[in-house]
């Protein structure tokens, strides 16, 4: 076992819950209300092949906008300050790229175990990186431990505390959801032998936690048929350790990314999630110029998200504060003039930032020109730089382009291009598409 690089934060600013309020419901084991928290650690085991997705690269290392599919499984549980240890078990061949992906991307608390040849041993390995009974052993053994599949990167604070809740006061708990198809027994023939009440019945999910002694205790026990077959682990607690497991309801995201379709809508709701926030920065504070009026057209266009603004005045101190609340879509106005240098000056601040390295950051420069008084060909041409600007900050995963709109005196005409610039927008910054990076569009 070693430990990964502790650099910085996997995801700008802290994390969501402070440690010692998160930490307070979880009182340790046999001590009275109110003690001291809980120890929880989590094992990720990242050693399958993803043999059903049919791809060769292990699924866990597909990538999903350009990230590891693992990074955001790990970006999950970072978020969660009273998580303080995670072991990802990997086989050894794939160790060097999870030390990389550690790197890359910033992970901190994260150790690595080597995987074993199956799921169970997997996870035997990654709890006995923790175990104090182990010569090696660099990590604290918890008091709690969650195990996760490094394919489920949408598993949340809510689900986590109340399975270590549950664990806590019963030994072992874990996730369930209803069935949704009805589960069938076939005879030895291929025929129908019984089905099953699907009402009576749950899907076993993750995430899953026990007190670390009694899943520890189990794993010591456990048959090799067991290590070798087995896949559930609150199966294995009830059979060695006699420890009944709470089973608790989870929420729709907890599915696990098994097929090649699955990393589609994994890419989908990842583009939702990342484009509820928008930031228009205009380089004027008058609040009656276009730029704010394209922010109410914005707003109309897009309901269900969140529009701020913010003047250019203080780029530095203002951006970083959306880069800080976590913003990965912004809208760059230029009432003024269409000269490259603020927009360039403004790139820089997002480059700077870690903010590309987790998601695409959408970049879109608009710029209003009365059609009457310029030729449309006349313009465009004096913003070909920013093509050339777009291919340089696609490679920090910036994606810029650029958008024309009409900026007419008639009203009625001005507000008809503030619709069309603004559906234009909404459709750049949800689909995140590279190959619209360095277009120059026209509303």
């Amino acid at each position: 076992m070693e430990p990964g690089p502790r650099s910085r934060p996997a995801e700008p600013g802290p994390c969501v819950s402070a440690s010692p309020s998160a930490g307070a419901a979880l009182p340790a084991s046999g001590a009275e209300p109110g003690s001291r928290p809980a120890a929880v650690a989590a094992v990720l085991p990242a050693g399958g092949c993803g043999e059903r997705m049919g791809v060769r690269t292990p699924k866990q290392f597909c990538r999903v906008l350009g990230r590891p599919l693992i990074s955001y499984t790990l970006q999950a549980l970072e978020r969660v300050c009273w998580i303080k240890d995670i072991v990802v078990a990997v086989t050894r061949e794939n160790m060097e790229e999870m030390r990389n992906i550690i790197q890359r991307y910033g992970h901190k608390r994260v150790s690595l175990a080597e995987a074993g040849a199956t799921r169970h041993r997997s996870i035997f390995n990654g709890l006995k990186a923790l175990a104090e009974d182990q010569p090696d052993g660099k990590l604290t053994k918890p008091e709690v431990v969650i195990i996760h599949d490094a394919v489920r990167p949408f598993v949340d604070e809510d689900i986590l505390l109340r399975v270590v809740i549950a664990a806590n006061e019963h030994g072992a708990a874990g996730a369930i959801r209803p069935l949704v198809s009805t589960v069938i027994s076939p005879s030895a023939d291929g025929c129908l032998d019984h089905s099953l009440d699907r009402a009576q019945h749950r899907a076993s999910e993750m995430p899953q936690a026990f007190l670390f002694d009694v899943i520890y205790d189990a794993y010591q026990q456990c048959s090799d048929y067991d290590l070798e077959f087995g896949t559930e682990c609150l199966q294995l607690a009830l059979k060695y350790c006699h420890t009944k497991a709470k089973l608790l309801e989870g929420s729709p995201d907890l599915w696990k990314v098994t097929y090649k379709q699955d990393l589609y809508a994994a890419e989908s709701m990842i583009k939702e999630k990342i484009s509820q926030e928008i930031c228009v920065v205009v380089n004027t504070k008058d609040e009656e110029s276009v730029g704010y009026l394209l922010k109410e057209a914005l707003r109309n266009e897009l309901n269900c998200i969140n529009i701020t603004s913010t003047p250019l005045d203080l780029p530095g101190r203002d951006t970083q504060n959306f880069l800080m609340a976590q913003c990965y879509s912004f809208i760059h106005v230029n009432v003024v003039s269409s000269d490259s240098h603020e927009t360039q000056r403004f790139l820089s601040i997002i480059e700077e930032s870690s903010l590309p390295l987790l998601y695409p950051v959408v970049v879109v420069l608009v710029c209003f020109l009365d059609f009457t008084l310029v030729p449309l060909t006349q313009k465009m041409e004096s913003l070909v730089w920013i093509r050339d600007l777009a291919k340089e900050v696609k490679k920090s995963n910036v994606l810029l382009s650029g958008l024309l709109i009409n900026h007419s005196q008639d009203e009625q005409k001005l507000q008809e291009s503030l619709q069309q610039g603004a559906s234009i927008i909404g459709s750049l910054v949800k689909e995140r598409s590279s190959a619209l990076a360095g277009q120059l569009l026209v509303a």
